[in-house]
């Protein structure tokens, strides 16, 4: 189970909600299990799943008609598929068919409702939660069509909702853990084969061919991938070149894809051969601020003052001049969940948090340095998601 249905419901509650509508691809996929590709590869394709509050009726996923295998082939348990939009899909009616093929041809047995609001609309009245109070997340409609089912729901209230799924995502259940460390591993086994080609002569974009193939091999997808070297590596969002390795170069990893829809976001630092004296010294001093978390984070220590903390303990450390808007944020089905390590932060860290902590330090000319591990806050503490060290590698 990936939604953390209690948790929902209680915002709902709270907020007066009767029923909320996931629009946005990860809230589609946390409420549902539903992998809508063309929602998740481009702009525009709507998808929405309708989840009521306690005793106002079952789920509903809004589908397009061209996604309907996948609802039958990742055995979305939601029973209520509501489709539009024309597709053609042909059946051989000489052949037996499957359970998955005959769960398509009974979805497309059903009326096509024209369009995603009309199919919405249709869920919501059979509801009878056309006069309730609606959150909708405001992160994945359309304009255009946020405005029609406000004029197609008249005695409804429409309240935007991608803050109260915000909120729910932010404690992970069980099952998304298992799926972050699995993340996670598929990450430091894909850093691993990155450094097995890091040699002289070689390539950033090599390194990052051997990353992605690795990941793609251990069942991930790959997504984010700033993998440069040399004085390169201060880029922050920098992207793998045909820059040839040099001996003392800072190979640097902001690194994750995706395994089972969930996100890694992890940073290791290597150099190859002898590391400069203020490699070794800023590298030190970073790293003991991620350890210092390790320290600090515990349910109920508010996330400003962790950052604070950190912040101080790198300047104590050997970088004075340290500076950073965040040391960190939640991790999930989005690589930036809540909270937010922050100095305005108003957040606390809660028991079942997923985070990721980081001190990137970048200074144009010299390098870029930073280490990230992925966590998860338990009831005294934390548990590190992470099996290799932040240490500095030397290659």
């Amino acid at each position: 189970m990936l939604m953390n249905t209690p948790r929902l419901m209680e915002r709902m509650k709270r907020e007066g909600m009767d029923a909320i509508v996931a629009t946005a691809p990860e809230n589609v996929t946390y409420t549902s299990g539903f992998w809508a590709m063309s929602q998740w590869i481009r702009r525009g394709p709507q998808a929405y799943v309708l989840t009521p509050a306690e005793g106002r009726g079952e789920q509903a996923v809004v589908a397009s008609t061209g996604t309907l295998d996948l609802l039958a082939d990742q055995e979305v348990p939601i029973k209520d598929v509501r489709r539009y939009g024309f597709f053609a899909i042909e059946s051989d009616i000489c052949v037996d068919h499957d359970e998955r093929d005959q769960r398509v041809s009974r979805m497309l047995d059903e009326e096509d409702c024209g369009d995603a609001v009309n199919a919405l609309v249709s869920a919501i009245r059979d509801r009878g939660l056309d006069n309730a109070c609606i959150g909708v997340d405001e992160m994945g409609i359309i304009p255009q069509y946020l405005d029609k089912l406000a004029v197609a729901l008249p005695r409804a209230t429409i309240k935007r909702a991608a803050e109260t799924f915000r909120h729910a995502r932010a404690v992970k259940t069980a099952e998304e853990v298992v799926r972050l460390r699995g993340s996670a591993r598929v990450a430091e086994l894909s850093i691993d084969a990155a450094l097995a080609v890091a040699k002289e002569g070689a390539t950033e974009r090599e390194l990052a061919y051997a990353f992605h193939a690795k990941t793609i091999a251990e069942g991930g997808t790959p997504v984010l991938g700033v993998i440069c070297t040399g004085p390169r590596s201060a880029l922050s969002s920098g992207q793998p070149t045909d820059r040839k390795l040099v001996r003392g170069d800072v190979i640097r990893f902001d690194v994750g894809g995706r395994h089972g829809h969930y996100r890694a976001d992890i940073s290791r630092i290597a150099v190859l051969g002898e590391a400069s004296d203020k490699v070794k010294a800023y590298h030190r001093a970073i790293r003991a601020g991620l350890m210092h978390a390790y320290d600090l984070i515990k349910p109920g220590v508010r996330t400003a003052d962790v950052f604070n903390k950190v912040v101080e303990t790198v300047r104590k450390e050997g970088i004075p001049h340290y500076r950073r808007n965040h040391v960190g944020h939640g991790i999930g089905l989005d690589g930036y969940d809540a909270p937010n390590i922050t100095p305005g932060s108003g957040e606390v860290f809660e028991r079942g948090m997923c985070i990721c902590v980081e001190t990137p330090y970048y200074e144009m000319g010299f390098a870029g340095l930073q280490v990230e591990d992925m966590l998860h806050v338990t009831a005294d503490g934390i548990e590190s998601l992470m099996s290799t060290s932040s240490e500095l590698r030397i290659l």
